[in-house]
């Protein structure tokens, strides 16, 4: 695997940080089981969360929680200092830029129909901040802030590679301006040799913009080498949280 290069959070000493996202006893069910039972974590601004366990354990249950994609069965969500789960849709929905999926599936999270400059553009259309005269800059400006050129917006997601989809996912992600964004498997339907240039893409994302991950993944290496604290998840409950305390050597 190529060098990918996590970088420490900053952290004024003496100066307390409070949680960008809390979460308190959630509990998701899925008709008699339970897949999410009384979890609690948070992440501080600038951080990343690595939740890590093996397939069917309640991470996925856990992230669309989080995004209150899937309103949870108990338990609380707070997000930037407020109760999102105590919020009705029309609410919640001015809240919902801010707390952002990049999903594992880069084909399958983009419209085939649409170009890639379209898929962009569309959460600023939702938003209704979307501009005719400036749009297209700020589409332009937004693949390469993400290693892309602009002509790729003329794109359909199938002439594009994996890696090069994924960029683009997380270029909407980012047209929303998030504080969170929910990294559910980003890497792991990639090649090898093209997770590290995702990895480092999310690294300097994170440093340049002040963004909190809650990164979702099965591989405990790739985990303590890309966060901050790991917490691991066994048959729906959180077993353990750990910092880690300074980075993997280069690979």
């Amino acid at each position: 695997m190529a060098r990918t290069a996590r970088r420490p959070r900053r952290v004024v000493p003496g100066v307390p940080v409070s949680p960008l996202l809390d979460i308190r006893e959630l509990v998701v069910r899925h008709g008699p089981r339970t897949a999410v039972d009384h979890v609690s974590f948070t992440i501080d601004p600038g951080e990343t969360l690595g939740l890590i366990g093996p397939s069917g354990c309640g991470k996925s249950s856990t992230a669309m929680a989080v995004l209150q994609l899937r309103r949870p069965d108990a338990g609380e969500v707070w997000f930037d200092g407020q109760e999102l789960t105590a919020l009705d849709e029309r609410r919640l929905r001015p809240l919902r830029p801010a707390l952002q999926p990049v999903f594992q599936d880069p084909y399958g999270s983009l419209s085939p129909r649409h170009k890639i400059s379209d898929a962009i553009a569309e959460p600023l259309r939702v938003q209704g901040s979307w501009d005719r005269t400036t749009g297209p800059a700020r589409v332009a400006e937004l693949l390469e802030r993400v290693g892309l050129d602009p002509a790729h917006g003329d794109r359909r997601p199938h002439e594009l590679s994996g890696g090069q989809c994924q960029r683009a996912g997380i270029a909407r992600a980012l047209a929303c301006e998030p504080k969170l964004l929910v990294l559910d498997e980003p890497v792991s339907a990639l090649d090898p040799s093209l997770r590290a240039g995702i990895l480092n893409l999310l690294a300097e994302l994170q440093e340049r913009l002040g963004l909190g991950y809650l990164f979702i993944c099965h591989d405990m290496a790739l985990v303590r080498h890309f966060c901050d604290r790991v917490a691991e998840m066994r048959e729906g409950r959180l077993v353990r949280t750990t910092a880690v305390t300074s980075p993997s050597p280069p690979r």
